[in-house]
């Protein structure tokens, strides 16, 4: 399949950093990352296929159709290097782009992503599949706003529960379903060695599905990067505590400029 077009959005000046977001979200999810960056960076946040204003292709789609995808976006803004920031399913877009253009990426954040999955991890993962395949998303979404959001999150911030329930729902079920299962299918273990770019692994404490020792694997594997656990957050820390992964990646990708 050929690359798509994706919607994109450029805020700030600076170095290009390409934020790459997960399974049924939009480019907004970076938006309180933005924030804090756009003074020393180009922030560049994308819709990927068949998610908010990009095109929807036929599904089925492969890890490297959003390899793709990001390789073409970096075409069409003209960036000869960037840093790759991405979250969940974005943090191993990066990852797999670095593998596929190392010449082109400055370095690499991995948020909340999962490598180095246990049969028992593995098996958790295709549960939920299972489940949404025979019940329907939306009857799995109240469960999966509990591994996302903290109590506290949930009960004080009702809006934006309700608006990430809506980014679910608004994506068409199939691609929904589809790069879910790229998620749960992917294992980065056996060639995130050879990524020799400056990476930042950052995930929250209490995130179920991509814990710190998953975190702790990806880490140990590449050849050079830092971890970060977020104390008290689970999966969705770029709305839930946004200045608080800024602070890390910011000091990161300056340390890296």
């Amino acid at each position: 399949m050929s690359a798509v077009d994706c919607k994109y959005f450029i805020e700030g000046q600076g170095p290009p950093l390409l934020m790459v977001h997960g399974i049924g979200a939009r480019h907004a999810t970076w938006r309180g990352l933005v924030e804090h960056l756009k003074s020393d960076f180009q922030c560049i946040s994308y819709d990927l296929r068949g998610h908010g204003q990009s095109p929807v292709p036929p599904t089925p789609y492969v890890l490297d159709d959003l390899v793709a995808d990001a390789e073409a976006l970096r075409e069409r803004i003209g960036a000869d290097k960037l840093h790759i920031i991405g979250h969940s399913l974005g943090g191993m877009i990066g990852p797999a782009y670095a593998r596929a253009y190392p010449e082109r990426v400055l370095s690499l954040g991995l948020l909340s992503t999962a490598a180095g999955r246990t049969p028992q991890d593995s098996a958790k993962v295709q549960a939920v599949i299972s489940a949404m395949e025979e019940r329907g998303i939306g009857e799995v979404l109240e469960t999966l706003i509990g591994r996302w959001f903290t109590d506290d999150f949930v009960a004080n911030r009702p809006e934006a529960i309700q608006a990430r329930l809506r980014q679910v729902t608004d994506t068409p079920a199939e691609v929904f379903m589809n790069v879910f299962r790229i998620y749960a299918q992917t294992e980065m273990a056996p060639w995130l060695g050879e990524i020799t770019a400056p990476s930042l692994v950052l995930t929250g404490e209490l995130d179920g599905g991509c814990n710190p020792r998953l975190n702790r694997f990806i880490a140990d594997t590449l050849a050079n990067a830092e971890l970060v656990i977020l104390d008290g957050l689970k999966h969705a820390i770029l709305l839930e505590a946004p200045e608080r992964v800024a602070n890390h990646v910011r000091d990161f990708l300056l340390r890296h400029y």
